[in-house]
């Protein structure tokens, strides 16, 4: 190794030492400590270390962070963290910090907080703050309107390009974007939108009429998920927000769109797993909270289980006459859930990213049906021959034909339930892969019997 390798990992193990220092007095609540930590640090670094320390420590994070900086962070916490963060600071405090978030996040974090917390704070706002976060809060809860910032350019259609940009200049400072500028007629309506590229490149003297375009509108009481989407699918800035009569309300930036998008992954993959969504870091999340997050997902699943004991208890007699049919039952029940896991949770990201719609159910049960008789027709004929070492031709020949039936139906249910849930206005998502199993379980069990009886006689 030359010296300038063990030089440079020297270098690389001292500054690791320093910053494992820092973090240590940070979390013990040093100022000093905290300075050193925070100091000139990524701000995705300034996040994790936030969501890492205790409460009290949190707050003199904020005290010490630059004001842009400290914001940004902010917003990036859950709404549980906030609330500390805003108890801790004291009254005042958290009201300036408050007061300096946009619109749209400030919303959203008092609406995160305890009625009580949110209504002092609400209450400590300057009137225009609090005019304007109400009118967020008015929308409901989960809409597009919620996630809407009403700091936004606007020009009025019968301007030119020269006094469009104008405006941009005059009045963008306190607008959360310029990128996207809302068109509107005389009575507020949206009729197009033009970029600040197309307004800085166009001719000035140009009406801006001929240089907008049609604009993609969302409704303020729309789905946030379906809004982000749009926004995403669209690789838009940002995506004029409209009332009932096409009236400006705001707009839904990129990132806000971004933000929702991550929320609703987090909610569909903890529900997925058949577990509450945290609401704050893993660390810093008791065990008692994690477990309340489980146990009624898994209540649940223990008496859908029931199903299966049932199935057992009706066929203990077959069991008893062909004591072999026993050892292949947890690779039958295994295949079958597996099987429609993988067919749920297919189907519910194709209803997520809406390449197929509820009313698509027949096309895509009939698909998930031929592809479940497919792997079921390849593992029943993998699993023939090693049955054959462990029991009879006939039983093997029970268990490659109930691999071959188990792995069409749970292809099938697992396609099935999400759409049946989505044409209910329920999330997909609920109908998480261990349901999907547990059912699968008991009809594997039936149908596996059922064959037992028809190939054995018995």
């Amino acid at each position: 190794m030359s010296w300038r390798s063990r030089r440079a990992r020297a270098a690389r193990r001292e500054a690791e030492r320093s910053w494992e220092d820092a973090r240590r007095r940070a979390r013990a609540g040093q100022v000093a400590g905290l300075r050193a930590l925070l100091r000139g640090a990524d701000l995705r670094l300034v996040i994790d270390e936030l969501e890492r320390m205790a409460p009290a420590p949190r707050a003199a994070a904020f005290r010490i962070l630059p004001r842009d900086t400290g914001l940004r962070a902010f917003i990036a916490l859950g709404p549980a963290l906030q609330a500390e963060v805003l108890e801790q600071l004291g009254h005042d405090e958290a009201i300036r910090l408050v007061a300096d978030l946009d619109p749209d996040d400030r919303a959203r974090t008092l609406d995160g907080l305890p009625d009580e917390q949110a209504a002092v704070l609400l209450e400590g706002l300057s009137e225009e703050a609090r005019r304007e976060t109400e009118l967020i809060l008015r929308h409901p809860a989960e809409s597009v309107g919620r996630w809407t910032t009403p700091a936004v350019v606007s020009v009025p259609a019968d301007r030119t390009v020269g006094d469009a940009l104008e405006l941009v200049r005059t009045t963008g400072s306190a607008a959360e974007t310029v990128y996207v500028v809302p068109v509107l007629d005389e009575l507020s309506r949206v009729v197009g939108v033009v970029s600040l590229r197309r307004l800085i490149t166009a001719d000035q003297a140009t009406p801006l009429s001929a240089v907008m375009r049609e604009p993609i509108l969302l409704r303020a009481d729309e789905d946030q998920e379906v809004g982000a989407r749009l926004v995403r699918d669209h690789g838009a800035v940002g995506v004029p927000v409209v009332d009932d009569e096409d009236r400006l309300v705001g707009i839904l930036t990129v990132d806000d769109a971004m933000h929702v998008l991550e929320l609703e992954e987090d909610e569909d993959t903890a529900r997925s797993a058949s577990r509450a969504r945290l609401d704050r870091p893993y660390l810093g999340t008791s065990v008692l909270q994690l477990a309340r997050g489980r146990v009624l997902w898994l209540l649940a699943l223990v008496l859908a289980a029931g199903l299966t004991v049932t199935v057992l208890d009706r066929f203990e007699a077959t069991l008893e006459q062909v004591v072999t049919l026993a050892l292949f039952i947890p690779l039958l029940i295994g295949t079958g859930g597996n099987v429609g896991a993988q067919s749920a949770s297919t189907v519910i990201r194709a209803l997520a990213v809406e390449e197929i719609r509820a009313s698509d159910l027949l096309a895509v049960v009939g698909k998930e049906l031929a592809t479940g008789v497919t792997l079921g027709a390849t593992l029943g004929l993998v699993a023939y021959l090693p049955a054959t070492w462990f029991a009879d031709s006939s039983v093997a020949l029970v268990l490659s034909l109930s691999v071959l039936v188990v792995c069409a139906l749970a292809a099938s249910v697992g396609a099935l339930i999400p759409i049946l849930a989505e044409r209910a206005g329920v999330d997909p998502a609920v109908m998480s892969a261990p349901l999907i199993t547990t059912v699968v379980d008991a009809t594997g069990l039936l149908v596996y019997f059922l064959i037992a009886g028809l190939v054995l006689g018995i």
